[in-house]
């Protein structure tokens, strides 16, 4: 399912949220685009069940290098959602399926289906 072009994603820029669905459970979600690619999340903080973004689709700090929760600050590794310090030290990101092709960004993780998009 294709959730946005490749240009939309920047390396440690803003990036796309999405909601995904699985029976009757409906979840927002990103993806962003860093060193090594790109990777999609739930956009749940590991230590409050609140939205990661400080405005819609900012989840990196001001370097660009970590994800980080605008509520209590908890820091992530942008490649795998492992929280590097904060709050929920040691606890991963829900991490979704996604792979690029070509110019698009797909989400191929088969546990959940596309509900909305949403640019931001």
């Amino acid at each position: 399912m294709a959730l946005c072009d490749s240009a939309q994603i920047k390396r440690g820029g803003r990036g796309f949220r999405f909601v995904i669905e699985r029976d009757r459970l409906t979840l927002p979600a990103f993806v962003i685009r860093h060193e090594l690619g790109v990777s999609a999340f739930i956009n749940r903080c590991k230590h409050r069940d609140l939205e990661l973004d400080w405005t819609l689709g900012d989840f990196f700090d001001p370097e660009g290098d970590q994800l980080i929760c605008a509520t209590h600050g908890a820091r992530y590794d942008p490649v795998d959602g492992f929280c590097l310090a904060g709050p929920c030290a040691g606890e991963t990101l829900t991490r979704l399926d996604v792979v690029e092709i070509g110019d698009v960004v797909y989400l191929s993780d088969t546990r959940w289906k596309l509900n909305a998009q949403s640019t931001v």
